[in-house]
């Protein structure tokens, strides 16, 4: 039986761990609404709308790991320096709403356990990671698909970290959890490599033809020097 990496479905985590974090999940995604709104702009809501189509098109298609396991981008860095990390988590969440309600692809008790995971956990370990790294890299497209390699690939490994946590709290069965740590951990390593490979192509190519449509690169950008004004007797 082919397992598809990250995607809880029902049953995995009990009823009342599921309830807890899709109460979670609800109240951090309004948050991220409130703070988008500061966000979203003539530019930035068109390619918010692009970022959700292609996260949804790419995690399509899997691609194998290990036998009888298979992965696919999950998106979260991806999304953050395209559009930020407000609006990003929604773009993930969204993605991940539409294919839960109309493709059966993760559970719908499980939904706020993979909205954590992915949407809101991994798009924050994901700028965080970006919004440290594009302090000491270029800001160039190398230095931001360098910074959406690296983050890709810890973001992908944490938010696996989350389900571990998620399982301890309420999993059904009675599993060792070292091993399920560690074989999710080695597993979303694998993954996150093909992820990054994917966003650190996207994001260099897209900020080699519209800069101004990356996110990380205007808002981790070097402030420009403040030049000195003339005035009577001086410069201020």
């Amino acid at each position: 039986m082919d397992i598809v990496a990250m995607h809880i479905a029902n049953g995995i985590v009990d009823g009342p761990v599921s309830a807890l974090f899709t109460a979670f999940a609800a109240g951090a995604l309004t948050v991220c609404v409130w703070r988008a709104r500061a966000d979203l702009d003539d530019r930035l809501a068109p390619m918010a709308g692009l970022v959700a189509a292609f996260i949804f098109a790419v995690q399509m298609l899997n691609f194998q790991v290990l036998p009888g396991v298979s992965g696919h981008l999950l998106g979260g860095t991806l999304a953050v320096v395209l559009v930020g990390p407000w609006v990003g988590a929604l773009c993930v969440s969204t993605v991940l709403i539409v294919q839960c309600l109309l493709f059966a692809d993760g559970g719908l008790t499980a939904l706020g356990l993979n909205i954590t995971n992915m949407a809101i956990l991994g798009t924050a370990v994901g700028y965080l990671l970006v919004a440290g790294l594009m302090r000491m890299l270029p800001k160039t497209p190398a230095g931001v698909g360098t910074a959406a390699f690296i983050a890709s690939v810890v973001g992908v490994v944490v938010a696996s970290q989350g389900f571990v946590l998620q399982y301890w709290m309420g999993g059904t069965t009675e599993l060792s959890m070292p091993a399920i740590a560690g074989t999710m951990a080695g597993m979303h390593t694998l993954i996150g490599i093909g992820e990054g490979l994917i966003a650190a192509t996207t994001v260099a190519t897209v900020a080699r033809v519209r800069p101004d449509l990356v996110y990380a690169l205007r808002r981790f950008r070097t402030a420009p020097a403040v030049e000195p004004v003339p005035v009577a007797g001086g410069v201020l």
